[in-house]
């Protein structure tokens, strides 16, 4: 008699566990749904806003396509020609342009979504630096946007505008100037976030400041080879113009990477001595 109630009592505690195994189960997949929610609704939000910021710029299209696209070119030479080669050229420009301009404008909000999204699985520190990573994200790229479209954009228009012979007329295809004035500027704003990429990965041990040490001089003349390569100027001047910067911000990388190596150090200790 008792080995049946012992029995029973077993499956009944077998059905129980079942039971919290598959409501663990549920509640997992719910967080997985509540998650891919989460996301959707970031996504949502971001598109809102940078629509929201294109039919702005859209009322300054003008000013925008006159002011700031063209007025690099037309200041490093008078003697360039803007040329549209298809019907729908202007209508592609000025499309380009807002959608351009919105997403640079829109670009912390951006950032503050992702951060967003990715909030809840930080600890509570990481937690409580949202304000100064968004921050910096966002200085960080608009430092490049204008790095690239004041000193960059200037020197590799004026040098392309002045080169080879006068017999031959410049008259540039308006797509393909839009096409290098955005890549351009891209190019260096993603290049200056650097130092947030050296954080993230110093962050997770993928990166040391010893290994960006001792890789400081190949580092430099990669720089260099990249600065010749991208500045159009044989002027040594112009290339030093340009790597300058790269080389500083390898150099704040190398800060943060030794940083970030001595926080999670001082972590790791605290950690052996607390299982002391």
């Amino acid at each position: 008699m008792e080995t049946e109630i012992e029995a029973r009592k077993a499956k009944e505690r077998g059905l129980t566990e079942r039971d919290e195994e598959t409501d663990h189960a549920g509640e997992k997949e719910m967080n997985f749904v509540e998650h891919l929610d989460e996301l959707r609704t970031r996504l949502i939000r971001s598109g809102i806003a940078l629509v929201v910021v294109m039919v702005l710029c859209a009322f300054f299209s003008d000013m925008l396509v006159n002011n700031v696209l063209i007025a690099p070119l037309k200041n490093s030479s008078d003697t360039v020609i803007l040329q549209n080669l298809v019907p729908y050229g202007q209508i592609s420009l000025y499309l380009q342009v807002i959608f351009f301009s919105g997403f640079v404008l829109t670009f912390p909000f951006l950032v503050y979504q992702v951060w967003q999204f990715v909030l809840p699985g930080l600890k509570e520190k990481e937690k409580a630096a949202t304000r100064f990573v968004i921050s910096f994200i966002s200085l960080s790229f608009f430092a490049g946007i204008a790095f690239g479209y004041f000193i960059f954009m200037p020197i590799s228009l004026k040098f392309f505008a002045g080169f080879g012979t006068p017999l031959i007329e410049n008259n540039i295809a308006v797509q393909d100037y839009v096409s290098f004035f955005m890549g351009a500027l891209v190019t260096t704003g993603l290049v200056f976030e650097l130092p947030f990429l050296t954080y993230i990965l110093s962050r997770i041990g993928l990166l040391t400041p010893a290994f960006m040490r001792f890789y400081r001089k190949h580092a430099i003349v990669t720089l260099l080879v990249v600065a010749a390569i991208v500045t159009p100027s044989t002027d040594i001047v112009t290339q030093l113009v340009i790597a300058i910067p790269m080389i500083l911000l390898y150099e704040l990388s190398i800060w943060i990477s030794g940083y970030v190596n001595r926080k999670n150090n001082e972590l790791a200790s605290r950690a052996e001595s607390v299982e002391k």
